[in-house]
């Protein structure tokens, strides 16, 4: 029987992280919250009770690779960050090329005629949502 545990798209960022989930067949994307980070003990907790709450089987961490594919500073504190999800959760944690998510979500919020603060409240987890279609789009590759 195929795993029904929801996915849990994680969108890094040293102030905010974008957060979206998908339903249980794994087939759509949806915008879920922006965490402001705060410290590590209320992270955890934080993110202890989402993969409870939200019934997380995989979280995949968007990983921003350089434009020629190569993994930069951003990447490797994606990764530790995803690190620390899997350590505090228990939950597996994958990465997904993440490139242009931020920049197409800034895209598709200024068309919907947002204001700015309108905007900068949605662009984590719409970049977290792209993030997430693509990765089911993309079959889950683990």
């Amino acid at each position: 029987m195929a795993d029904r545990r929801r996915i849990l798209a994680v969108d890094p960022g040293t102030v905010r992280i974008g957060l979206a989930i998908s339903d249980p067949e794994r087939r759509l994307a949806s915008p879920l919250a922006v965490y402001r980070r705060q410290d590590a003990e209320r992270d955890a907790a934080f993110f202890r009770r989402l993969m409870e709450q939200e019934e997380v089987g995989l979280v995949v961490v968007g990983l921003p690779l350089r434009t020629d594919g190569r993994e930069g500073v951003q990447a490797r504190a994606a990764r530790q960050f995803g690190d620390l999800l899997r350590a505090w959760t228990g939950v597996p944690v994958t990465y997904f090329d993440e490139r242009f998510t931020t920049r197409f979500a800034e895209s598709e919020l200024w068309k919907a005629g947002l204001t700015h603060e309108q905007r900068k409240q949605r662009r984590d987890k719409v970049a977290a949502q792209l993030l997430l279609q693509s990765y089911l789009e993309a079959g889950c590759p683990a």
